[in-house]
């Protein structure tokens, strides 16, 4: 079993956004993030611990501004979280190992499949392609990855 967890040196590599985003609980604009329009095979994982989060089979055009899935690849790796900030209540969404902030889900996903949408910062993710992820150890999750419907 791989050991994800958030390290020095990993902080070290993040971008100003991504620092932002991920340990200071910040928002990307919508439709800024990178991996938005991204509709490769793979999946996404923490950028600051690496465990795997999202696969591109669950991942959809929700129209809300920010990378959105119907549920994560490996639930026990995702925190939902209460987040009264804002003057209203949501659930935040964080990596369960890393502690970064991913984003909040809301149940106004797709009816058929779950009902969930899991609206993320791209600045928190870091997208592993199908053709890299044996080499990358997550050769385990090939069988959950297919096309952005």
């Amino acid at each position: 079993m791989t050991d994800y967890r958030k390290t020095d040196e990993a902080i070290a590599r993040l971008t100003p956004e991504q620092y932002r985003v991920t340990q200071q609980n910040g928002t990307e604009r919508p439709g800024t993030g990178e991996l938005l329009y991204n509709k490769e095979p793979g999946i996404y994982v923490d950028v600051v611990s690496g465990e795997p989060l999202f696969a591109s089979a669950d991942k959809y055009e929700s129209g809300c501004g920010w990378p959105s899935f119907t549920k994560p690849i490996e639930p026990a790796n995702v925190a939902e979280l209460v987040d009264r900030s804002h003057f209203m209540t949501r659930t935040e969404v964080r990596s369960a190992h890393g502690d970064s902030h991913l984003g909040h889900v809301f149940d106004d996903g797709p009816r058929d499949r779950g009902g969930l949408r899991y609206c993320i910062n791209s600045a928190s993710l870091r997208f592993v392609h199908r053709d890299d992820m044996e080499a990358e150890g997550y050769g385990a999750y090939l069988p959950q990855v297919e096309d952005v419907r």
